[in-house]
């Protein structure tokens, strides 16, 4: 593949820990995804706010500004993780929709493009004033990616929620119409249907596996393929 967005959940950033970031486990990240890079594939980076932050954290406050404090976790995540991988010889560039004084850049598709031509991984932080899922697919289909790459803390895409149901059965390979029949959560619906309307295939795989990440995009995949076809 040419280009992929890769969406690492900041809850499988955090490891055992759960919050904040675990160091070997972000570093590890960064030395696959450079393989990639090395490789020749153009990579954005999309990262969840969850290791600090979710829209369901507080049922006090207005659900605004609870997604406004999830954009600014996932700019702190991008900042953090940006630099680990800088650490491990990556160049990299971080855009935001709205201006973050010197921390980020404003975001326009010719700037990330520009970024791409030069070699960089591009992280594409503070969302895009929609739902999380949603943004992911939006730059996406933007940055004309070949697929989504869904990195998890759950290794695919179950019938049923393998966290309640211990004989839930999980997928090898689902059609992006059945995952929105069967309500199958991979993303949201409005982010479903776009990935359907623009033949956008999702790849969702376990982040805390060993090479996952080089493995997905290398043809070893084990995780679940949501095609569009």
């Amino acid at each position: 593949m040419k280009r992929v967005l890769l969406k690492l959940s900041g809850e499988a950033l955090a490891g055992d820990k759960h919050t904040g970031f675990d160091e070997p486990t972000v570093t590890e990240v960064a030395k696959q995804v450079k393989q990639i890079v090395d490789g020749g594939t153009e990579v954005g980076i999309v990262i969840g706010g969850g290791n600090f932050w979710r829209g369901r954290t507080s049922e006090t406050i207005d659900r605004t500004k609870a997604d406004q404090i999830g954009m600014l976790a996932t700019i702190m995540n991008c900042i953090y993780v940006s630099e680990i991988f800088r650490s491990v010889g990556m160049q990299t560039q971080i855009l935001t929709p709205f201006e973050c004084g010197s921390m980020t850049k404003l975001f326009s598709k010719d700037r990330a493009n520009k970024y791409f031509a030069k070699g960089m991984v591009v992280f594409f932080a503070g969302g895009t004033g929609h739902p999380t899922d949603t943004g992911i697919v939006l730059r996406a289909i933007e940055m004309e990616a070949d697929g989504i790459y869904l990195a998890k803390a759950i290794d695919g895409v179950y019938d049923s929620d393998p966290k309640l149901n211990p004989n839930a059965v999980k997928y090898d390979e689902v059609s992006i119409q059945e995952v929105i029949d069967k309500k199958l959560a991979v993303v949201d619906l409005t982010a479903s249907i776009m990935c359907m309307e623009n033949r956008m295939p999702m790849y969702v795989f376990g982040l805390n596996e060993e090479n996952s990440i080089v493995k997905a995009m290398t043809g070893e995949f084990s995780g679940t393929k949501v095609t569009v076809s």
